[in-house]
């Protein structure tokens, strides 16, 4: 089994994530750090990271969180500041989230150890529909929803069309819902940013057929038999 495959299905992060991990050097393989991606993991082989050793498997859970503003999504922070995993300390397995949520985003967060799915989910030619609420400082006209629709230029690259409908319009602040295929960096931001205009308020609803449901702010709970049906069909 590929070094990566064999990360991810430790619960230690998604294969993309896991191979910075090997890059950086942080990985070893029978005592000796391991930084070549095509490293293949034999059954004997003892793997570990920061002195813990790692055990690959297919017991794989899977939750879904309302994740808060002024929460990092990502396993351990540099800087000190709260991350989502802080919301799941109940969860005893080693799970990792799918995706991103920016620090002052807020909602649908799936976590899992499944590695495989991870890189389902968040690969663009998936194409998994993501759907938020959206609130910007001001009005917008038809002409700036239909730019944002057909694509425009965050800096880094030119997004792919999307669907925005306009629920409710006011001068001082307007409520729309967004949905996209990507996850960039910030990406809705950006977007509205790029025709002068500034998110106050941005909430993931939806990831393909995982809806959030009634979560309350910072909880979390395991996805149903309907959800997870769901998750299967993407793996075939």
């Amino acid at each position: 089994m590929r070094i990566n495959k064999y990360l991810a299905q430790s619960g230690v992060a998604s294969r993309r994530k896991a191979e910075d991990l090997i890059v950086a050097g942080k990985v070893k393989v029978n005592g000796k750090v391991v930084t070549n991606l095509a490293t293949d993991i034999k059954s004997t082989d003892i793997v570990s990271i920061d002195n813990h050793t790692l055990h690959a498997t297919n017991n794989f859970v899977y939750y879904k969180l309302n994740k808060p503003k002024g929460y990092v999504t990502t396993v351990s922070d540099d800087k000190g500041r709260k991350t989502v995993m802080e919301l799941l300390r109940a969860v005893h397995h080693r799970v990792f989230p799918v995706g991103r949520l920016d620090y002052d985003s807020e909602g649908l967060l799936i976590m899992t150890n499944d590695g495989d799915l991870t890189n389902i989910l968040t690969r663009p030619s998936s194409e998994i529909e993501k759907t938020y609420t959206c609130h910007i400082e001001s009005g917008i006209t038809k002409d700036e929803i239909k730019k944002l629709t057909e694509g425009v230029d965050i800096g880094d690259c030119i997004t792919r069309p999307c669907s925005i409908e306009l629920v409710e319009y006011g001068e001082k602040l307007s409520k729309l819902k967004v949905k996209i295929t990507e996850g960039k960096n910030r990406q809705i931001r950006k977007m509205f940013e790029s025709i002068g205009k500034n998110v106050i308020f941005l909430k993931r609803t939806q990831i393909g057929e995982i809806r959030l449901g009634g979560l309350s702010r910072g909880e979390y709970a395991p996805l149903n038999g309907k959800e997870m049906k769901y998750l299967n069909s993407l793996k075939k």
